[in-house]
């Protein structure tokens, strides 16, 4: 059996062929950024290791001997899985690997932006110092923080800022209410806007939260709020934001992930200092970029025995070769 690894940024894959070594699978690498490089490169391959790469239904069509893609992270955009669930081929991820790591990388992006750490740091190597250069700092325990979708991480991020802010709301509609925790207040998609503070981002990116934070709800923000996003960039409508933020609305912005990465050198929300980026780091700790990526290579190798992967959320009907 062979598996294309289509697409990653990792220094070395040597935990990845390691894995596929012992099961006694070969491992081919690529780099492919477009969906014809995806099929050059995978010739032969009975299985998908991808990061980024768009993988649809031109890809499915043109090899048939794809039974499976599995997903370098809990998000899926990248593998079109309603093309992929016609032509029977399993989709799998690696759902829960970093929901420490994500969530509380948004509370420090989240705070810090609150006590304006970055500013302060910023003005003290431009020779400033004292306490008010960053202007009116409000209590955070006076704060309203909303969370936008309650899977795993915002659950976890509700949990961890609970005792920080005084009022946690939460905007999911796909939860019952008793999913929802007894601290978290359950509020719409306009309420959450109109009343949080401060808003954290965590929901999937699909074709209904693309682009979902548009002008619309920004402007429905009360002024001197804060946003950050850790999920996926393209959630919010970037051309939107950096005209909402030039209007003065938002105290501040906190982005780990983009549209576009890396974000564009001449991209005005750079210059401005109340934007904090961090690289799409959220997921990133040592252990956790093993897990990540030790829970997307056993798809494969799980898959190769049983005709299944542990990650499954397309079922498929393609099988391993024998």
């Amino acid at each position: 059996m062979k598996v294309l690894f289509t697409d990653h940024d990792m220094l070395d894959v040597s935990l990845e062929r390691e894995l596929f070594r012992e099961a006694g699978i070969e491992l081919v690498e690529a780099q492919c950024r477009t969906e014809d490089e995806v099929i050059r490169a995978s010739e032969g391959c009975s299985a998908l290791l991808v990061q980024y790469a768009p993988v649809t239904d031109k890809v499915f069509a043109a090899r048939p001997g794809i039974g499976l893609c599995s997903r370098i992270g809990a998000g899926y955009d990248t593998i079109d899985a309603i093309d992929a669930a016609r032509h029977g081929v399993w989709v799998a991820n690696s759902p829960d690997y970093g929901v420490g790591e994500v969530s509380t990388h948004a509370l420090a992006m989240l705070l810090a932006l609150i006590r304006g750490v970055a500013r302060y740091d910023r003005d003290i190597h431009d020779g400033k110092w004292h306490y008010t250069t960053v202007g009116r700092i409000p209590r955070a325990s006076n704060m309203t923080v909303g969370i936008l979708g309650l899977g795993r991480i915002g659950k976890r991020f509700a949990h961890i800022a609970r005792n920080t802010f005084r009022r946690v709301i939460a905007c999911d509609p796909y939860l019952i209410d008793g999913d929802f925790p007894a601290y978290v207040e359950r509020v719409t998609h306009d309420e959450l806007f109109r009343q949080a503070d401060a808003i954290s981002i965590h929901c999937l990116l699909n074709d209904e939260t693309r682009g979902m934070v548009d002008a619309g709800l920004l402007r429905l923000m009360k002024p001197g709020s804060y946003l950050v996003n850790t999920a996926r960039g393209a959630i919010v409508d970037i051309g939107d934001l950096t005209e909402v933020v030039g209007e003065g609305l938002l105290a501040g912005v906190g982005l780990d992930v983009l549209p576009v990465e890396p974000v564009p050198p001449d991209h005005p929300l750079l210059s401005d200092p109340r934007v904090l980026f961090t690289p799409h780091s959220a997921f990133y700790s040592v252990d956790s970029e093993i897990e990540l990526r030790r829970k997307a290579a056993m798809n494969i190798v799980s898959w190769m025995r049983t005709g299944r992967p542990d990650y499954p959320v397309v079922v498929g009907h393609r099988k391993p070769p024998a």
